[in-house]
């Protein structure tokens, strides 16, 4: 990672604006909407927001204090990239993004409190696949993972319609 690009005030500015974004989509949305996916073995945006609370969870903050942690083990736990499956069963998707608008706005509400130094940025902990791993790498693929996901269901959404356009399809290149 390019460190001089990182910049934690910038990350914020996205990670707080993800839940906004998701609930203007969403909140309220016709059920093919949130369940439209990409065929087998792909996500709708209910498992997206699913996944992401998952991640609230279990990844970006618990990660990060491991690694500012006194501990001598710094190894994160590995992450189940699937787990929303069982963990969303039977929740509705305003009861999604209600929750994952909390933990992020609690996410957010640690991470500004730490107040990060270079110093902190430049501290390591071991992923369980890449190896050594540092706090803003950490930090900046946390928000790129953000804007993934919603390219992600924006891209889903525009499928849902593919076979609608006619002719138009020539000209979004999402359906090529």
């Amino acid at each position: 990672m390019n460190s001089t690009n990182f910049n934690l005030e910038k990350s914020i500015q996205i990670l707080e604006r993800t839940p906004a974004v998701l609930k203007a989509l969403f909140y309220n949305l016709g059920e093919d909407w949130i369940t439209v996916n990409e065929g087998p073995q792909t996500w709708s945006a209910y498992d997206i927001l699913g996944h992401l609370i998952h991640g609230e969870n279990t990844d970006w903050i618990p990660r990060a204090k491991i690694i500012l942690g006194d501990g001598a083990d710094k190894t994160f736990e590995p992450f189940d990239r699937f787990a929303q499956k069982e963990l969303s069963k039977g929740k509705s998707m305003e009861q999604l993004l209600d929750e994952f608008a909390q933990l992020r706005e609690s996410s957010v509400q640690i991470l500004k409190s730490w107040s990060l130094s270079q110093e902190d940025l430049a501290k390591k902990g071991n992923h369980p696949e890449l190896g050594a791993v540092t706090l803003g790498q950490l930090l900046a693929t946390w928000t790129i993972h953000d804007l993934a996901h919603l390219n992600q269901v924006s891209r889903v959404m525009v499928k849902h319609y593919a076979d609608s356009v006619g002719l138009w399809r020539q000209y979004i290149s999402l359906l090529k």
